[in-house]
């Protein structure tokens, strides 16, 4: 390429990279985004986008299979994975292709190829081995993302057990599946192929699932998930892994005992790694710190010039995460006013398995354990009108408020559509909103939302309709 010179490169196309190539050509920065594979990242081709068009299939096929509730005749559905597989693809192609769009149309010039810092303000291009480009700019923004974390002797083979780009490219379907890992990752996976039909058994290392989530919503997941047909084994370890011709036995510990359980086929969800490889940080002032890139509030590494986000940064590893620091790095760089650090306690974790999981801000334990004097609301889907109708009657949405000064402290809530209620509060944290102001907002009727005031009320003692 001809031209070579810009103000700021950015180093990864994901949901970080991209958009911060957005906003700092939209803040008239001679703008350069190098992209080694796909634009939109993991997220957009191999995470966020496709698993919820797979796990939008699975909810179909469990509604087919409960017609009669709903007055409709029973059926025996019947589907085609080819096409399921195929349809989860085209999505992820179709925004990939925007976001390719999007930066053409924001005149960000994209390269093709891998990077890796060579001096100062210096990125070196190469495809295949063969150099590329060699770029310059007193802004470099590393967003490389990272990748699945293997287990000694239990790595993905691509055939017998899986990794997340295998379960979600399945050329058969399980008749029986165990998951390693019970984060959100291998939760949503479960969950896709329980629903599909699967026998699915979860292996957690920790004393629940879901162990970031607060406790009391943890147990009603566990619950929920094991009333579905899924098989939970906490405070378990995958001890050693027998592949057989077209079969896994796995042999699992928890309790003091050692069970053998042989499944068609593993997958490994235990976890990611930071992408620091390559990237040329030998010799500079860039700390890496358990695989991820050592940052401060504004994502500036130890070398000048030099930031990371996303992923590639460090928890929590979240796609809308890594976007508000791509905006804010950018921004910072750019002189803009009034740029704040980002929160971590304002960052929304969501679930799509089946209930739905969502959180933001403090559980119960930490805030307790912060010293916190607290009220908490509780408001179970059973006592509200439209989760009722929609045949949805399992959730609860919990609040945590201090005591004192009314602030909200965290939100957590399981059942259906939870993950597009849960900006609701993520709103109210942000604007510092106590429990007066919620209490005094009027909810839609009828609405699953109306959980969340009657939430609000329970933690005051004001709750009506339970």
């Amino acid at each position: 390429m001809a031209d070579q010179s810009f103000d700021l490169i950015v180093l990864g196309g994901g949901p970080g990279g991209y958009v911060a190539a957005i906003r700092a050509a939209q803040l008239g920065m001679k703008t350069a985004l190098v992209e080694r594979e796909h634009l939109g990242g993991i997220c957009l081709n191999w995470g966020c986008i496709p698993t919820k068009a797979l796990l939008r299939t699975s909810e179909i096929n469990h509604l087919l299979h409960h017609l009669p509730e709903f007055g409709f005749a029973p059926v025996t559905p019947q589907f085609d994975l080819d096409k399921v597989v195929k349809r989860s693809r085209g999505i992820a192609k179709q925004l990939s292709q925007g976001v390719a769009h999007l930066l053409r149309k924001n005149k960000v010039s994209v390269i093709d190829g891998a990077g890796a810092l060579a001096g100062k303000g210096t990125l070196a291009v190469t495809k295949d081995g063969k150099p590329v480009a060699t770029l310059k700019a007193p802004h470099i923004i590393l967003a490389t993302g990272a990748r699945a974390r293997s287990l000694p002797e239990i790595e993905a083979d691509g055939r017998l057990i899986w990794s997340y780009k295998e379960a979600m490219v399945p050329t058969m379907m399980p008749k029986s599946l165990l998951v390693i890992g019970s984060g959100a990752i291998g939760i949503e996976f479960a969950s896709f192929y329980l629903n599909m039909g699967a026998a699915v058994t979860v292996v957690e290392v920790m004393d629940r699932v879901l162990p970031v989530e607060d406790a009391e919503i943890s147990g009603l997941a566990h619950k929920a998930f094991e009333k579905q047909g899924m098989k939970i084994l906490t405070k378990a370890s995958v001890t050693s892994v027998k592949k057989n011709a077209d079969s896994v036995t796995v042999s699992v510990e928890a309790g003091g005992a050692t069970q053998q359980i042989t499944v068609d086929r593993v997958i490994s969800a235990v976890g990611i790694v930071g992408n620091t490889e390559g990237l040329g940080l030998e010799g500079t002032g860039v700390k890496v710190d358990r695989t991820h890139v050592v940052i401060d509030e504004y994502c500036r590494t130890g070398e000048p010039g030099v930031y990371a986000i996303g992923d590639l940064a460090g928890p929590p590893w979240l796609a809308h995460k890594a976007s508000h620091e791509g905006v804010m790095c950018v921004e910072k760089i750019a002189g803009v006013k009034g740029v704040h650090p980002m929160d971590p306690l304002n960052i929304p974790g969501c679930t799509y398995c089946r209930p739905q999981v969502a959180s933001v801000g403090l559980t119960e334990v930490r805030a307790k354990e912060g010293g916190r004097e607290i009220r908490v609301g509780r408001f179970p889907f059973i006592g509200n009108g439209k989760a009722i109708a929609m045949g949805e009657p399992e959730g609860l949405v919990k609040t945590i408020f201090d005591a004192k000064t009314g602030e909200l402290l965290g939100a957590h809530m399981i059942g259906a559509e939870v993950t597009e209620m849960i900006q609701g509060y993520v709103i109210a944290r942000t604007l510092e909103t106590t429990e007066a102001e919620l209490m005094n907002t009027v909810f839609p009727h009828p609405t699953i939302s109306e959980s969340m005031h009657e939430s609000v009320l329970d933690a005051y003692k004001r709750v009506i309709h339970f």
